[in-house]
């Protein structure tokens, strides 16, 4: 047998610390989840020198694990090396994620000494799991949860462990099926990490009690991280549960090539890669994450543009009304996204105490509620917690001036910056192969100046529109319980995306919006007494299309989402093809035993059954979440297959002029 060659380190490798280096704005330090993950490596590696430094790197790690008993968390990891303190729970998740699949695959390379610490490690780190029991709601870390308990309890050969990850996997799914999509919606990074937990589990796991459910899981999510690629740009279009500002404005790799390689590497079932081959040129894909907290998020699709809207906030990380189109000839997609924002912060101003940094985002302090039909969209913003302060405003920003080529307000093209903008008036933004266009409708003011205008911040064009500008003050009618308390002051705002080919000029564009119907009707303000309602609407129509949404202001609740065809309810997943005549699904979750999409129908008595498919390339998938055996009947133009399941299972099918069927549990 061939020694294998050493691994090659990576370059922020610190031989004085024996673990990575973490380079900040802030300083350096040493992450014990990287550590973890490249001990594993030279473990899998394998070559003597390897296998060395894996002792020396594994000793680092260890060094990070809280081992006094004294501590609530005992058994968690610091996330620095540096760290004295347990502060972010999530840690020993990631390191044990490492270490668990590590000692299940080569425990024997390791000095026995070392494979006794280790064990000893995952022990009481498991320990510290149980203890925290993450609620499911929190999307990766649940299923890295399931992940470390399940294969940690085969390692370590307790069945208590054993059960109890098992018991999470299935209440999981379960609160999952009660609206369609986890919580943890649509992120870039954190569905990339429940996915990459699931596909390790179904891999290592020796239960197939276990690595079925996690198989059927992860199809689902996979199917809906697929349909969210935009073929134009190869980026994760939004909205986005949480997402970080490289993935954001498109500095890192087009997540298409991620989405590929994880088909490749068996991250994600093989047909996926079907399903960005074939998908409608233009389509809207809905989905609920909670009922409870109305979120859904939707997203509309074309080859020039993408446009995603969420239903309703979701956090500082959130994305929740954002646009993504091509500017050709570069590869770096023109992107346009949202945030509320206090006191004028910007770039630098954030700190992000987990990785000990500035720089790394521009966080949403908004609360936010939205509503989409295809290309347009109204929302409406108010501040999260703003009860002091020097500014309080929404912004539109639109990175990368340089790929701009025309900016508008209403029939008045704009050169120079900053520029004022009268409230009611549209501002249009023509860029690479989409133009964007932007009206505030309504602004509550907390003081004189309320402005409106464009500026350049950075590389960026931002659109601002003012709550409140002026000298720092405290605000008693922010105060909630309160005396003075009449509701949440707002922002809101209409945004329609538009092919570039569509309007010669943004006059023109600009025009054509202004010609529609905005209705807004918010109801006078009054002093709270912790009951009653003040109402706020607005809607727009234009060409017989129509949206619209209400909320309660004093309790911020959304009332009602409407577009020209009625209520909007909460699909666990539609996706329909917009075409000359009508718009057709080709994407459907449901829990009523019956699912019909893309010429086909998947009938199954289990919940949470879903299908997908492409007529013209004759290629189908279904699946269903059953505890127990049942019988999954699929019925397609090219005929009828009857396949039986002991439990979740997922079935792919083809016809004969592209294959046989092709059954996949």
């Amino acid at each position: 047998m061939t020694t294998p060659a050493p691994l090659s380190l990576p370059e922020t490798f610190d031989p004085a610390a024996n673990m990575p280096a973490y380079h900040t704005d802030t300083g350096v330090y040493h992450q014990s989840r990287q550590a973890a993950r490249l001990a594993a490596d030279l473990v899998v590696n394998g070559a003597p020198e390897d296998l060395d430094l894996a002792v020396k790197v594994l000793d680092a790690t260890l060094a990070c694990q809280e081992r006094n008993p004294a501590d609530p968390h005992y058994g968690n990891f610091y996330w620095m090396a540096e760290d004295t303190v347990v502060e972010d729970l999530n840690a020993v998740e990631f390191v044990l994620e490492s270490l668990i699949p590590m000692m299940l695959r080569h425990r024997e390379r390791l000095p026995e000494a070392m494979q006794a610490r280790v064990l000893e490690a995952i022990h009481l780190g498991l320990d510290e799991i149980r203890r925290l029991d993450v609620l499911v709601a929190y999307t990766n870390i649940t299923a890295l949860d399931i992940l470390n308990t399940c294969l940690g309890g085969e390692l370590l050969q307790d069945p208590d462990l054993m059960e109890r990850g098992q018991t999470k996997l299935l209440l999981w799914i379960g609160f999952t099926l009660g609206d369609g999509h986890p919580m943890e919606y649509n992120s870039p990074t954190y569905t990339g990490v429940t996915l990459r937990a699931l596909a390790l589990l179904a891999e290592l796991t020796q239960r197939e009690e276990v690595r079925g459910p996690a198989q059927a899981f992860a199809a689902r999510l996979a199917l809906s991280a697929a349909l969210h690629i935009h073929p134009g740009t190869g980026r994760w279009a939004g909205p986005h549960s949480r997402a970080y500002h490289p993935s954001i404005v498109g500095e890192t790799p087009p997540e298409i090539e991620r989405m590929r390689a994880w088909v490749a590497r068996g991250v994600v079932p093989p047909w996926i890669e079907d399903v960005l081959a074939h998908r409608p040129a233009r389509y809207t894909i809905t989905e609920t994450a909670s009922r409870r907290f109305s979120l859904a998020f939707s997203t509309y699709v074309t080859p020039g543009y993408a446009l995603g809207v969420a239903s309703a906030g979701f956090g500082p990380q959130a994305d929740v009304c954002m646009a993504h189109f091509v500017r050709p000839p570069t590869a770096r997609p023109g992107v346009l996204y949202t945030r509320y924002v206090t006191n004028d912060k910007w770039f630098g101003d954030f700190y992000h105490a987990t990785d000990r940094g500035f720089q790394r985002n521009l966080l949403d302090e908004g609360r936010f509620y939205g509503v989409q039909n295809r290309n347009r969209a109204l929302g409406v913003y108010a501040p999260q917690s703003f009860s002091q302060g020097t500014s309080a405003k929404a912004a539109f920003i639109w990175n990368d001036m340089q790929g701009i080529d025309q900016v508008w307000i209403d029939d008045q093209r704009i050169q120079r910056f900053p520029a004022t903008v009268p409230l009611g008036a549209t501002v249009s933004v023509a860029s690479g192969d989409a133009w964007t266009a932007v009206r505030v409708l309504h602004i509550t003011p907390l003081g004189r100046e309320t402005p409106i205008q464009l500026v350049q911040r950075g590389a960026d064009l931002v659109l601002e529109a003012y709550n409140y500008r002026g000298k720092e003050k405290r605000f008693w009618e922010m105060n909630w319980p309160g005396a003075f308390w009449k509701g949440h002051p707002i922002c809101a705002f209409y945004l329609e995306v538009a092919d570039r080919t569509q309007y010669p000029d943004g006059a023109s564009f600009a025009a054509a919006i202004n010609a529609g119907q905005f209705n807004q009707e918010v109801e006078p303000p009054f002093t709270y007494p912790a009951e009653g309602q003040r109402r706020a609407q607005f809607s727009y129509s234009r060409d017989g299309r129509e949206l619209g949404l209400a909320l309660d202001l004093m309790e911020w609740r959304l009332l009602e989402r409407w577009t020209e065809s009625g209520p909007l309810g909460w699909p666990m997943l539609e996706a329909q093809a917009e075409t000359a005549e009508d718009a057709s699904l080709f994407a459907v979750q449901t829990s009523e035993g019956r699912a019909a999409a893309a010429g086909a129908v998947a009938a199954c008595d289990a919940p949470g059954l879903w299908l997908w498919g492409d007529h013209a390339a004759g290629v189908w998938a279904a699946g269903h979440f059953a505890y127990g055996p049942t019988t999954l009947h699929v019925e397609t133009p090219e005929g009828a297959v009857t396949v039986e399941h002991s439990g979740p299972g997922v079935f792919t099918h083809r016809d004969r002029t592209a294959g046989e069927p092709s059954p996949q549990k």
